[in-house]
């Protein structure tokens, strides 16, 4: 093929010098050499006849394209057909992967456009398999057309010519399940690949599912199908069928069987005595009865038991009446007995609430430095280790527990805290102030390191789980005086949780219980926990959901913009949350996207064996939220897995678009090293990521050197979201030698109190602390009030929350220990605290002894 010399446009002095040319050679039809701009070999198809048929106009208009060739796919053998038309036009002829198409090979149509009077060409050209697959993996194969008029060249768009396939085997098949009544289930389908790409359908039952029609089905941007609540008319057979112009796959179909187990009715009512003096009861296993596989009901169905006196048929004789009356004098004389007993308690009671709310140690734990007790044996009351496994108390609140008379409930007997010590009269001890934490502490792991416990009284103090991001600041006073509660904190793994989500929802940071719930606080407390959101308003809602005592989610507030609540309050920073709340329960952050420019913050950490002695060698890519306790999870498994870290974490953001994540490897040398991966990528599905409710997302790229001699290993790992942002790795290690990994900044639990009491928790000194919000609470006529610290703090947008506060100055006070503790700059916040109080000469100023 050569080149053809109408593939470029001339100035108007050289358009003219080459029209003068080609009208003195047109009757021999020679190729040009005056107007190219390169060489090239003789032309295959005659020039173009500039301005021939456009009358006076033709001259001054350069062609337009009425239809410009489209992409198509080659199906099997039969070739396809490229069509082009242009005016005012003399010529058009299709040039395909730079080389022009013979004359001969083009189907050539002339007309005139009615309305103008202007010429109109249409020309069409057949691209046969055989000319596609002659380059077929070098490059792809394109074709364009170039018309031409008096005036110069126009080029049509480019058209792509693909052999379409579909290849057989599915990548990933559903997989037959059993299920209980009301389970998420979730089918995986990962259609074969294929040019185009194939559109997926799923069948039960050989009827095709309609998620349109049915709420309760929902089928992934990965393709698999997703049955948010399993219902017994979803047992069936279902298939992944994969389809474009090509073929028609199947995939193997996957039987998912819908158990229900069964459960016992009441009981019914007591028969009437028999003559043996015995009476019985039953109940039956039809509440629901057991379907399709699900599990008999345990225990009996029948209950047996002995008569009392009054109802047996048979005769009572005197000595047996003479029996019955020493009993019941016997039991009046214990409840008369127990009642004195519990009187005096009660009044003892009285007494050493009193005692403990004068006693020294109040004012002994002020002291920024230590602890100093004033009587002796008291002092452990600040650092007593708490049994949790069994408490006792009656208490007015608002207990998740069966409820007994107006508002009381009555928990059941054991002891909150360990046997007294030699300096506690024994009399004393029953009458500390108790809350119950048996039904909550049951279903806790006891010494996890997810969890941290103590106990703590008005005093305040401060629950920490390492290396999670996660705190509790029970402020001074939070707990009214006088009582002692035995509080925790907990980190709850994603997995354990059914934190439902729907829509464009996501989990933003961990699921956080602190308890007992229904314990009286008079000030919130403050839980510190990390988020993966990327605040945007225009771009997000944020909402604090709280699960109720029935055991489901329902939002309390919601962040920055919603009503506002005076039980809960949320301050949400670039990486961190700091939720006020008087009421301690279970709670999680949860986002709803309101556009595509929504992100998540994602990280992603690389690790390897330690050590490789066979050919295979391993690369396991992570990709989690960025959250500290995500984080320490994955730090923690690779541990007892024997990884270690190879780069440095890298941050991803994650867009609301509905997009996979990708990862690969490149640069790998082939002489020496392969990938056992058959296809060029994996792919984490972008539902799996955007929930958050899934632990520890990763893909192992499993590679195999050629020799046991070879230890070099060079490659680079890609991360990336198709159409979004991504990340890569670059390995170089040798495998024989021990490389330093990359440390990651966790903290060493062991060496940080989980449980910090009283003042040592705090970084402000009681007095300092006092003396703040004295002077900063009530309104200053010199406008030197809270509502200054507030705005040198930047927190004026928070104005609302203070003022419905008894002290709104203590609640900025307790923000700032919650975000600064334990390395805030005391100096500074004492400074500015000073710099209000010049303002107000009736303000004392704060020393640098205070600090």
């Amino acid at each position: 093929m050569g080149s053809w010399p109408g593939d470029f446009s001339l100035d108007s002095r050289m358009g003219a010098a080459c029209f003068l040319l080609v009208s003195g050679f047109l009757s021999l039809q020679l190729p040009p050499s005056g107007c190219q701009q390169s060489s090239g070999p003789v032309n295959p198809f005659p020039m173009p006849i500039p301005g021939a048929g456009l009358g006076g106009q033709g001259g001054e208009l350069l062609p337009h394209f009425l239809l410009e060739p489209d992409d198509v796919f080659i199906v099997k053998n039969k070739p396809v057909t490229l069509s082009c038309k242009a005016t005012p036009a003399t010529q058009i002829y299709f040039k395909c992967n730079g080389e022009w198409v013979h004359q001969t090979d083009h189907a050539i149509q002339h007309s005139a456009d009615r309305s103008t009077g202007l010429p109109v060409m249409e020309v069409r050209i057949e691209i046969s398999r055989q000319q596609v697959e002659k380059i077929f993996g070098l490059e792809e194969y394109w074709c364009h057309c170039v018309a031409w008029s008096s005036s110069g060249t126009s080029k049509s768009q480019k058209a792509f010519i693909r052999i379409a396939y579909l290849r057989k085997n599915f990548e990933k098949e559903p997989v037959s399940r059993e299920v209980s009544l009301d389970q998420e289930v979730t089918l995986l389908c990962q259609p074969p690949e294929g040019i185009p790409p194939a559109e997926v359908e799923w069948l039960k039952n050989e009827d095709v599912l309609d998620p349109e029609l049915d709420s309760n089905l929902f089928i992934g941007t990965d393709h698999s199908l997703i049955l948010r609540q399993a219902r017994l008319a979803d047992t069936g057979n279902y298939t992944c069928v994969a389809k474009n112009i090509v073929a028609r796959r199947r995939s193997t179909s996957a039987a998912i069987t819908v158990y229900v187990s069964g459960g016992w009715t009441e009981w019914s009512y007591w028969s009437s005595c028999t003559s043996d003096c015995t009476h019985r009861r039953s109940r039956d296993c039809t509440q629901p009865a057991p379907r399709n596989g699900g599990q008999e009901c345990t225990g009996l169905g029948t209950e047996t038991r002995n008569c009392t006196n009054e109802l047996c048929m048979h005769t009572v004789g005197a000595p047996e009446d003479v029996a019955l009356y020493v009993g019941v004098v016997a039991v009046a004389v214990f409840l008369v007995l127990l009642l004195a007993v519990i009187l005096v308690c009660w009044r003892r009671k009285e007494g050493l609430d009193a005692d403990v709310a004068d006693s020294s140690i109040l004012t002994a734990a002020f002291q920024p430095v230590s602890l100093k007790p004033g009587k002796a044996g008291q002092a452990h009351l600040l650092t007593i280790q708490p049994d949790l496994s069994t408490a006792t108390m009656t208490y007015q609140g608002s207990l998740c527990l069966r409820q007994d008379g107006a508002n009381k409930f009555q928990l059941t007997n054991g002891h909150l805290l360990p046997p007294m010590g030699p300096g506690i009269p024994r009399e004393h001890s029953h009458t500390l102030p108790r809350l119950s934490t048996q039904t909550y502490f049951r279903t806790l792991p006891r010494g996890s390191n997810n969890m941290a416990y103590g106990t703590f009284n008005f005093l305040g103090g401060r629950l920490k789980i390492p290396n999670t991001g996660l705190s509790l600041l029970i402020p001074p006073d939070a707990i009214p005086r006088g009582k002692i509660y035995e509080i925790y904190l907990t980190l709850h793994k994603q997995e354990d949780m059914r934190l439902p989500l729907a829509g464009c929802q996501t989990l933003l940071g961990p699921i956080v219980s602190c308890g007992p719930p229904g314990v009286v606080l008079t000030q919130p407390v403050i839980i510190s926990m990390d988020h993966c959101l990327e605040p945007s308003p225009e771009n997000w809602t944020v909402r604090l959901k709280k699960q109720s005592c029935e055991g489901s989610w329902e939002d309390v507030l919601q962040v920055d913009g919603g009503s506002p609540s005076h039980l809960y309050y949320c301050q949400l920073e670039s990486r961190s949350c700091y939720l006020f709340t008087e009421q301690l329960g279970r709670f999680a952050l949860v986002g709803e996207s309101l556009s595509m420019s929504a992100t998540k913050r994602l990280k992603l950490l690389l690790f390897a064996p330690t050590s490789c002695t066979s050919l295979e060698y391993s690369l396991r890519v992570y990709c989690i939220t960025d959250t500290q306790d995500a984080m320490k999870e994955v730090v923690q498994l690779e541990k007892q897995q024997g990884g270690k870290l190879l780069d440095e974490p890298r941050l991803l953001h994650f867009k609301d678009s509905y997009h996979n994540l990708r990862l690969s490897v490149h640069d790998m040398h082939s002489t020496m090293w392969k990938s056992k991966l058959l296809a060029s990528y994996q792919e984490i599905p972008f539902y799996h990521i955007w929930n958050g409710v899934h632990d520890n997302l990763h893909c192992t790229f499993t590679l195999e050197r050629f020799s046991l001699s070879t230890c070099e290993l060079s490659c680079r790992v890609w991360v990336w979201q198709v159409e979004g942002d991504g990340q890569s790795f670059n390995i170089n290690i040798n495998l024989n030698k021990e490389n330093r990994p990359p440390e990651i900044l966790l903290d060493d639990g062991g060496k940080e109190a989980a449980a910090l009491v009283g003042p040592s928790a705090f970084k402000i000194p009681f007095l300092m602390r006092q003396k703040i919000i004295t002077g900063l609470d009530e309104p200053s006529s010199h406008g030197a009030d809270w509502r200054v610290l507030a705005q040198k703090l930047n927190l004026e947008s928070h104005l609302g929350f203070l003022l419905s506060k008894s002290s709104p100055t203590a609640m900025l006070l307790n923000l700032w220990e919650a975000q600064n503790f334990p390395n805030g700059n005391l100096a500074r916040l004492a400074a500015t605290v000073a710099e209000i109080g010049k303002q107000d000469s009736l303000m004392y100023m704060m020393s640098e002894a205070e600090c």
